[in-house]
Parts: C-alpha cells; sequence; structure tokens
C-alpha cells in the first residue's frame, strides 16, 4: 500500500475513533478526557514537508472541529504540534541514522526512550495549548495543571496501548 494511502485511511480512522467512541465515553474524572486523534501527526513520515506537515496537520484538526462543533478548537494544537515536531525529531534522533533509515517515527525506529519522550512532550503540549484554548484563562491554576497533567496521562496510556495493539511494521527506505 502506498504511503498517501496509508496515510489517508489513518486520517479517516482517528477521526472516526476520536468522533465517534472516545468523544462518547462518559467523563472518568473531570480531569480526565480521552484524546487520541493528534497520534496521527506524530505517525506521519519523517520526510514530510513542513509546509505540507502545517497543511496536513491544519486540515486534520479542522475536520475534528467539524465534527465536533468546535470551531478551531483542536486545529490551533494540531499546528502547533507539526510546528514543534520537526524541531524534536532533529534533538531526539541522529539524522544519519534513523531517519534515514526508516520511514516514520515509532518505538521500533527511534527506540523506547527517545520515542516515550517524543510522545510525551507532544502530547503535553497538545494538552496544555487545548485546555488553555478551551478555558481562555488559566483560573484556577492546580485545576488547569490538573486537567493538563490527567489529559496527557490517559492519552499517553491510549498511545502506548496503540503502539502495541496496532504494530507498525518499520519499513525502512529505499534508494528507488
Amino acid at each position: 500500500m502506498s504511503n498517501i494511502l496509508k496515510n489517508i485511511i489513518r486520517f479517516i480512522l482517528f477521526i472516526i475513533i476520536q468522533v465517534f467512541v472516545l468523544n462518547n465515553v462518559p467523563p472518568l474524572h473531570q480531569f480526565i478526557v480521552p484524546y487520541l486523534y493528534f497520534l496521527y501527526i506524530l505517525w506521519l513520515p519523517f520526510n514530510i514537508n513542513r509546509f505540507f506537515l502545517l497543511i496536513v496537520a491544519f486540515a486534520f484538526g479542522l475536520t475534528l472541529d467539524y465534527f465536533t462543533g468546535t470551531p478551531g478548537l483542536h486545529a490551533a494544537p494540531c499546528v502547533l504540534i507539526a510546528f514543534i515536531r520537526p524541531f524534536l525529531l532533529n534533538l531526539l534522533i541522529p539524522q544519519e541514522t534513523t531517519e534515514q533509515s526508516y520511514i516514520e517515527p515509532s518505538i521500533k525506529s527511534m527506540g523506547w526512550a527517545p520515542y516515550s519522550l517524543y510522545a510525551f512532550l507532544l502530547t503535553f503540549f497538545h494538552h496544555f495549548y487545548l485546555v488553555l484554548i478551551e478555558w481562555l484563562q488559566f483560573g484556577n491554576f492546580l485545576y488547569f495543571i490538573g486537567k493538563v497533567i490527567g489529559t496527557t496521562a490517559i492519552s499517553l496510556l491510549l498511545i502506548f496501548i496503540s503502539e502495541m495493539l496496532f504494530f507498525r511494521k518499520a519499513r525502512f527506505r529505499t534508494n528507488a
């Protein structure tokens, strides 16, 4: 299957899972909101053009906003993590080894520690910005931080469960 077709299918599946499954989960606690949709941006290929990455992230977030009736609420954090992603990948992995060998970020291509840090930081930035935009104020700072930490924790749990359940075959790049 081509890379473009695979990412289009992922785009649709992540939207469907978030809108029809995770958004309908009854609240576990006031701090815990399960979000998994942004994993689509984390799984995009290494070699994607930065400008195109921002456009894809904006379209993805806007599509989710369309289904949830929240204009711009999810698009802005998606663009934020798409903007930070290339810089974070440059810090976490050596350019001459992993990025040249593998097509997309995964535990196998990056290793447990760098991938965990990559997923944690982008998840935290996404949720921090999402909760901030949702409230448009800090208000009660402890409640704000509690919601960011709770949402980040449940999202990281979902990310690592997804990584283990849906094993992505680490495909190598070829010269052709």
